[in-house]
């Protein structure tokens, strides 16, 4: 049908009370927004000709989205987790000049409250045979000045793409720690390589994207937090190198200046240095922070998270 029809009174009248605009009680700017919302996907339904029945398989779906919990999965898969990122930047370049490192998704695996320690702190518990990493690096202001006492919020998946806490298998914390540098504003832990992972194939995350032609794949990654008094507060997360998904993240969370080289290490001198068994792979990354202009960039957004 012809945009007409979305513009008959009856329709906007519809809208309108569909979105409590006649009243006075409720939340202003929330209304407009509904409002909104609503009158797009009536223009969409009306576009597309879409049906009763794809409309109510359309439903089903977010039933069986929020029933799975995967909502913040398709968020980062459609693309619009890694949008929040874009945009929150370009607000940022016109308020400072500052460039720290880039941030990129948080993803919907984070867990609060994982084990502080201070310089330097074992990641895993020692039951997955992976191979051994070494990750270490340097929290820096803008002007190359250390920052001590930052707090480097660590976790990454292991060698079959888990995370402890969803997988229950795992010991509690496992590939999950916080690292508070030290006074020349380094970090270092021991851990596994992890692995990349992908969608669970029989969920409707991967259900939406075989429908787009798309797979549900991220290449092996580990994901930070890293905040300080008197800096904004960084989300991030470093992709390795060498992965067959590295430029091919179904969640876009690829970027340049955020790929690190993993580098095997078998010198016995700096095996012997870092108390290991033998040869290891090494992933060094630095992390630069920018001034906070307002006390609320200190901290890191609100959104549902376990433990919190």
């Amino acid at each position: 049908m012809s945009h007409s029809f979305i513009q008959q009174d009856d329709v906007q009248k519809l809208l309108r009370e569909g979105a409590g605009l006649n009243g006075p009680e409720g939340n202003e700017r929330f209304k407009s927004i509904i409002h909104r919302l609503l009158g797009d996907i009536c223009t969409l339904i009306d576009d597309y000709n879409v049906t009763q029945e794809e409309f109510w398989h359309a439903v089903n779906y977010l039933h069986e989205l929020g029933g799975r919990q995967e909502a913040a999965l398709l968020a980062a898969g459609l693309g619009l987790e890694h949008f929040l990122d874009l945009r929150q930047e370009a607000i940022e370049s016109r308020l400072s000049s500052e460039t720290g490192t880039p941030r990129t998704i948080e993803g919907p695996l984070y867990v609060a409250n994982a084990p502080l320690a201070d310089g330097y702190a074992r990641m895993d518990d020692g039951k997955d045979a992976g191979d051994v990493m070494w990750l270490h690096g340097q929290v820096t202001d803008v002007h190359g000045q250390p920052v001590a006492g930052a707090i480097v919020d660590i976790w990454h998946a292991n060698t079959l793409g888990n995370y402890s806490f969803f997988d229950q298998s795992q010991s509690d914390y496992n590939l999950r720690r916080r690292i508070r540098t030290d006074a020349e504003g380094r970090y270092s832990v021991r851990s596994i390589l992890p692995s990349g992972y992908g969608c669970p194939p029989d969920g409707p995350t991967q259900k939406l994207l075989d429908q787009l032609g798309r797979h549900g794949n991220r290449p092996a990654h580990i994901h930070f937090f890293v905040s300080a008094p008197g800096f904004k507060h960084l989300t991030s997360q470093i992709n390795l190198n060498g992965d067959q998904y590295l430029w091919d993240d179904f969640a876009f969370a690829t970027r340049d200046g955020l790929i690190a080289d993993p580098v095997k290490v078998n010198d016995p001198a700096l095996i012997q240095q870092r108390d290991l068994d033998g040869e290891h792979t090494e992933v060094c990354f630095d992390f630069t922070l920018c001034a906070a202009q307002r006390a609320e960039e200190e901290q890191r957004i609100t959104r549902l998270r376990a433990q919190e």
